[in-house]
């Protein structure tokens, strides 16, 4: 039989069944490739409405309504001290918080205006400061109450003072209001007191130190590693020792800033330098990494096209390799950067643990950072600070998503193709 007469074996039942098989196999595998991402699309999901709707409390706090009569309060105290330095200090010599403590008695009773918070004062001298023509008018503030109001209010306590605050509520004397100064307060022993200024200022600054140390270091380091080293076997052991350093855990970079750092600068224990320099150790050997690699994925061509126009090696590296991988190594920084805002053994180490009250000013002073502030939160009794810890959770969420937009902005600026 000759060759153009050969029946065809593409229709056998065996070669049919084989492409069943195979498209078979391959929607499988589709198939099981999109349910990855739907169920990790459905866990994160997850986590970030059950992360919300608990840590929406934590915005709040509970307040209490009382009408203040500043006029006939009378106290004594004019327009021109209040532009001096220390008006607080002048309301309270003038009589503020006893008008404020007896005016809260008059509204709510001797039993609940004991439960106030003992600062309350402080937010209507505030407010007087800002508006002193307050001193001649009726008004109604709203009053920060104690943490065991704030928990009868939530169900727990004495049941008589829940049904102290169910009494106050239904009246509307006390109520749960949006509370912008969890933004701008420091950490307290009350979670009605309680804010996050002191730590996320202590963050942004150790973050500041770990990319002004880790980047440039990373960077350069890379760039002589891929441009410059010879091929040896110092120089592999060098490379290896970089791949291991990024895999080593993260506490025993703390270990080294506990022995190293606060060796040399014993009185800046706790302080966001030492923290960015521990920090840039665990940092730095990703960037290096990830440099490496946006290092040799810029062409040849490049490289011998600018040689050959007469260019000098460092004119090289600088002008053209280095330009085309700033969106890779800008990806490596925002994964080191990333990992290294969310740490917090390493920082448990050198002793950023402490109760610190006011904001750093400086990159020396006593300090402590988000991931702290909600490993402390998260270890109190009161369940006051369960809602805390989720909104200062929500908090550093949103610092990541802030820093790691500004990064893929910045890489995709720089990006450019060939």
């Amino acid at each position: 039989m000759s060759e153009a007469a050969a029946p065809s074996r593409l229709g056998a039942p065996a070669v049919t069944a084989r492409l069943r098989q195979r498209y078979a196999a391959e929607r499988r595998f589709r198939l099981l490739g999109l349910s990855a991402v739907v169920f990790s699309a459905l866990v994160l999901a997850f986590l970030l409405l059950s992360m919300t709707s608990a840590g929406l409390d934590g915005f709040r706090r509970a307040e209490a309504r009382v009408p203040l009569d500043l006029r006939a309060a009378s106290l004594d105290i004019d327009a021109a001290r209040l532009a001096q330095p220390d008006p607080v200090t002048g309301l309270e010599l003038a009589g503020l918080p006893k008008t404020v403590e007896q005016a809260a008695t008059g509204a709510l009773g001797p039993e609940i205006a004991s439960e106030l918070d003992s600062s309350a004062w402080r937010e209507v001298a505030d407010r007087i400061v800002a508006d002193p023509a307050l001193l001649a008018s009726r008004i109604e503030v709203a009053l920060p109450v104690s943490g065991d109001l704030a928990s009868a209010m939530r169900g727990g306590g004495t049941p008589e003072l829940q049904s102290a605050a169910r009494r106050l509520q239904d009246e509307g004397k006390l109520q749960w209001a949006f509370d912008p100064g969890f933004l701008s307060r420091s950490d307290a022993t009350d979670p009605q007191a309680a804010g996050i200024w002191a730590a996320l200022k202590g963050s942004m600054l150790t973050m500041l130190v770990t990319l002004m140390l880790a980047f440039p270091i990373g960077v350069l380091a890379a760039v002589y590693l891929e441009e410059y080293a010879p091929r040896n076997r110092w120089t592999e052991w060098i490379e290896i020792s970089i791949n291991n350093l990024a895999a080593v855990p993260s506490i025993i970079f703390g270990l080294l800033g506990l022995a190293v750092f606060l060796t040399i600068f014993p009185n800046y224990r706790s302080a966001p330098l030492i923290g960015g320099m521990t920090l840039a150790l665990m940092t730095m050997p990703v960037i290096v990494i990830s440099a490496r690699n946006a290092i040799q994925a810029v062409p040849p061509s490049i490289r011998d096209g600018a040689l050959a126009i007469g260019a000098s090696r460092v004119q090289v590296v600088f002008h053209h390799v280095l330009p085309l991988a700033v969106p890779g190594i800008l990806t490596g920084t925002i994964i080191g950067m990333a990992r290294a805002l969310g740490e917090t053994a390493p920082l448990l180490m050198i002793g950023m643990r402490a109760f610190v009250a006011t904001p750093p000013d400086g990159l020396t002073s006593p300090s402590s950072v988000l991931p702290v502030q909600i490993f402390l939160w998260s270890d109190e009794i009161d369940r006051g600070f369960v809602a805390r810890t989720s909104a200062a959770i929500i908090v550093l969420l949103a610092f990541l998503l802030v820093m790691n937009g500004l990064a893929i902005y910045l890489r995709n600026k720089f990006e450019k193709r060939w």
